[in-house]
């Protein structure tokens, strides 16, 4: 019995630290495409982080915003 009890220590003790590079939840990525310049959508972009932020949502925290402008491209 003193076998079984020495290898089972020894395995949670092999395991012990794999708990702490556990995968962590991943972070929600939130895309915004607009056709103007980013300068023309500024106060736009504004309000739309501060709506994300009502809503328990802060960009760099817990939530990823791509940000893509056409710029009057392939007009």
């Amino acid at each position: 019995m003193k076998r079984r009890a020495f290898i089972l220590a020894l395995g949670g003790a092999a395991a012990w630290p794999l708990g702490g590079w556990a995968q962590q939840a991943p972070i929600p990525v939130v895309g915004f495409l607009d056709a103007r310049s980013q300068d023309a959508v500024r106060e736009r972009l504004r309000a739309f982080r501060q709506g994300l932020k009502d809503n328990g949502y802060v960009e760099g925290e817990n939530v990823t915003i791509t940000y893509r402008f056409a710029a009057g491209l392939g007009g």
